[in-house]
This record gives structure tokens, C-alpha cells and sequence, in this order.
């Protein structure tokens, strides 16, 4: 379809070329044909006189006879100055004056073109007069020759059918080899985008190496297929991050289901035997185990689903204060400085700080500590553990959904796998970063938000 349409384009550019070109031609031709024609005209209009002049002579030594030879041309007449024919030739014996338009006022050499004249059986002539000063007045010589036709001479006619012929088929070649020429680096990029459609090769197109306006076309299509390519990389990568946490998400809620189903049906194999409040407590821990990850999931989706917060002024210090005042297994050591103002959401910035030490205490061998400062324009929480730690190449990968880690840092009882993965969530609503960075013990968190100018 791509190269019929090319070639659709090329004949139509080449036909409009070669009607231009053949317009073009013909009024050149036109004014030169005309120019042609009078230089042929006076030359044919100069062979006439010269062979009149004969007569003249013949009045000038009075030798005038009444039938004149024609010496070559259409014909003679002579008028007298009385205004009659006194002499002529056979053709125009008995003919009355044949023309009155020459000559004209004190002109004594001087020619025109007559038409349809009836001595001349219609043919145009060319009619040149002379005039001859005798003492008894002005005797009028007429002479008569073929006129030259509009197109000069059969010869002439088909030297310039000829040339147009071949100027046409010559801006017919060049206009469609031009054509050709510019339109190649379009054709290859028509070609590579049908097998990007199809699925093969890369997702560019080629530059043609000159500098117009297709190589720009080519450089803003490779743009568009760049970012093309990006977000089909961004949506296959969604794609597998959605399937691997479907994938974990079953398998995290389907752990405390199966636990709870074989704590029931051990004691229903044996109910004399069990001990059914401790079976009821252990049953309620998975529930509570469950009803923790399925309130993390619709945290998160309320989060990827940009849910509305309420924002409102407040300071984080405060915040941080009230939630590390609540008691916990290992100790919580603050440092705060006051008046940290923020834009947020109370309830959403206290669940990122339940989370970091939620995550903290199950790491702690048996302090935590947690520090709030002004850097810049940014409040920098940090909350630090004294357990075994990160590794470097791991500190990306905490904060992936469900994430699994080795024994040492795993989601042990009380963890969901999805704490942190919240607080970034979080951090990232409010403008602000949420990451791991180096420490001289245990891991630490680092967050930091836009200080508030109101």
C-alpha cells in the first residue's frame, strides 16, 4: 500500500511538472515562432521588391507592356495615376486595383498581409507596392507572393514538436528520479515501521543522511518509538510486578487460611483431647495475621488509586513524639527538634512511622533510635536499629511488595511484607523520599518531606 502510494505521488509530481513544462514551452515557442515569422516575412516581403524593381525599370525607360512576366512571383499590377490598372500579369488580367491598404501616407516601400483574396483563389499573399515618380504622376507597382504561414515552415513546426517532446520526457525523468530519490529514506521507514507493526526489529527507524525536512520526520519518529518503547517496557514491567504480587498476595493470604484450617481440623479429630481456648487464640492469631495483610492490600490500592487525603499543618516532631510514647518490646531512643512544620495527612504519616519501627522492632537486638531535624528545605526523620542490617544490593528490594530476604531479615510473625512498601507509598503522596542509606549499625531509614512555609 506504502510503495503504491509513493509511486502514485512520484507520477502525479512528474505529470504536473511536465504540463508546466509543456505550458511553459509553448508560450516561449509561441513569442519565438512569431519573432521567426516576422524575420521571414520581411525577408520574403525583400525577395518580392527585388524582383518588382524589374517593373519599375520598365516605367522609368517607358517600356511598359500591358501582360507582364511574372519572374517568379504570384503576380503583377500595375496602376496608373488615374488610379487604373494599365498592366498585370495573366492571373490578374481584367482585374480591378487589388488593394487599397498600401501604400500608405508617404510611404513608398511598404508591404502587408491580404487574405482571401479572390484573384488569388483565397490564399494569403504578401502584397508589396512601389512607387514610381513620373512626370504625369505617381504610377503604383504592385507585387504578389506567398505569404509565410503561422508555423514558418513544415521543418520548423517539427524541430519545436520535437524539442517539447523532449523537454517533457526529460522533466518527466528528472522530476521522477528526484522524486525517487527523496522519497527512498520515507519508503525505508515505511518498511521498518510495517515490521515494527509486525513485531520484528527494533523500535527505531533509519535517518537518511541528509539535512531536510524527512530526516526531521525520522528523528521525531525515532523520539516517538523511544518513548513508545519505554512505556511498553513501563507496562510489561507493570504487567509482571501485578502478576508476581497477585502471586505473593495468594500465597501471604492463603498461609494463614491453611494454618487456621489444620488447627480446626486437628481439633476436630480429636475434640476430647484439645484444648480449645488455646486453639481459639491460635486461630484468632492468624485471623489477626490475615485481617493485617487484607488491610494492607486495600492501603496500597487506596495509595496506587491516588485516594484523597486531608492535609492539614502539622508537626512532625509531635507526631513522632506520640508514636514512639506507646509501648514497644525494645527501647526507643529520640532525638527532636522542635517546630518541624509539614503539609499532610495525620493519619497517613503516622501509619509510615507505625511502619518503620513496627519494621525496626522486629529487627532491634534491643534499642531503636529515631531522630528529627531541619536540612535545608526538608524535614529528615531517621530511624535507626542496632540488628545485623542491610547489604547494599538488598536496600532496593526491601521496599518491593512481599519482598523475602534471608533468614536473618525475613517477615517474621507480625510482618505482612508490605509495611514498607506502604511508607514509600506514603512518602512518595506527600512529595517526599523515603530510602535506605549507610549505617554504622543495624539498617537505616531514612525520610525526608518538604518543610511547610505556612
Amino acid at each position: 500500500m506504502s510503495t503504491r502510494l509513493g509511486r502514485s505521488l512520484r507520477t502525479r509530481l512528474a505529470m504536473f511538472a511536465g504540463i508546466a513544462m509543456l505550458l511553459l514551452y509553448i508560450i516561449v515557442s509561441a513569442s519565438v515562432l512569431y519573432g521567426i515569422r516576422n524575420e521571414a516575412s520581411d525577408a520574403r516581403a525583400h525577395d518580392i521588391r527585388g524582383k518588382t524593381i524589374t517593373v519599375l525599370l520598365m516605367i522609368k525607360r517607358g517600356r511598359l507592356p500591358q501582360v507582364l512576366d511574372p519572374v517568379g512571383l504570384d503576380g503583377l499590377q500595375v496602376i496608373n495615376p488615374r488610379g487604373e490598372p494599365v498592366a498585370w500579369t495573366p492571373n490578374l488580367a481584367g482585374q480591378p486595383r487589388v488593394t487599397a491598404e498600401i501604400p500608405h501616407l508617404r510611404q513608398t516601400n511598404d508591404y502587408t498581409r491580404l487574405c482571401d483574396l479572390p484573384a488569388f483563389d483565397g490564399k494569403c499573399e504578401i502584397a508589396v507596392v512601389l512607387i514610381a515618380y513620373q512626370p504625369d504622376g505617381e504610377w503604383t507597382i504592385y507585387g504578389f507572393g506567398p505569404a509565410v504561414p503561422w508555423y514558418v515552415s513544415p521543418q520548423v513546426l517539427m524541430f519545436l514538436i520535437g524539442l517539447a517532446v523532449a523537454l517533457v520526457a526529460l522533466t518527466w525523468f528528472g522530476v521522477s528520479r528526484v522524486v525517487d530519490r527523496t522519497l527512498a529514506p520515507v519508503g525505508d521507514i515505511t518498511r521498518k515501521l510495517s515490521l515494527i507493526s509486525a513485531g520484528g526489529g527494533g523500535m527505531r527507524v533509519p535517518v537518511p543522511e541528509t539535512d531536510d525536512e524527512i530526516r526531521a520526520l525520522s528523528e521525531t519518529a525515532n523520539e516517538m518509538l523511544g518513548r513508545l518503547e519505554e512505556a511498553l517496557e513501563q507496562q510489561r514491567l507493570l504487567m509482571e510486578r501485578q502478576r508476581r504480587f497477585a502471586a505473593d498476595a495468594s500465597h501471604d493470604l492463603r498461609s494463614p487460611i491453611t494454618a487456621m484450617r489444620t488447627q480446626i481440623e486437628d481439633a476436630l479429630l480429636h475434640p476430647e483431647d484439645t484444648d480449645w481456648r488455646e486453639t481459639g487464640a491460635e486461630v484468632l492469631a492468624s485471623l489477626d495475621r490475615l485481617q493485617a495483610i487484607v488491610t494492607d492490600l486495600l492501603t496500597l490500592t487506596k495509595l496506587d488509586a491516588g485516594a484523597a487525603d486531608n492535609r492539614e499543618p502539622l508537626d512532625l516532631s509531635e507526631l513522632i513524639a506520640a508514636e514512639t510514647a506507646r509501648p514497644r518490646r525494645k527501647q526507643i531512643i529520640t532525638t527532636l527538634q522542635p517546630g518541624l512544620r509539614v503539609m499532610g495527612d495525620r493519619l497517613q504519616l503516622a501509619r509510615l512511622l507505625t511502619n518503620l519501627l513496627d519494621n525496626a522492632e522486629r529487627h532491634a537486638e534491643s534499642k531503636i533510635f529515631v531522630s528529627a531535624r531541619q536540612d535545608g528545605d526538608d524535614a529528615v526523620i531517621e530511624v535507626v536499629d542496632d540488628g545485623a542490617g542491610i547489604a547494599p544490593d538488598q536496600r532496593e528490594i526491601v521496599f518491593q511488595r512481599f519482598t523475602r530476604l534471608d533468614a536473618s531479615r525475613s517477615r517474621d510473625a507480625g510482618g505482612t511484607g508490605l509495611g514498607l512498601a506502604i511508607a514509600r507509598e506514603i512518602a512518595s503522596v506527600h512529595l517526599g523520599t523515603l530510602t535506605l542509606e549507610d549505617s554504622d549499625v543495624g539498617a537505616r531509614f531514612v525520610l525526608r518531606i518538604p518543610i511547610s512555609e505556612d
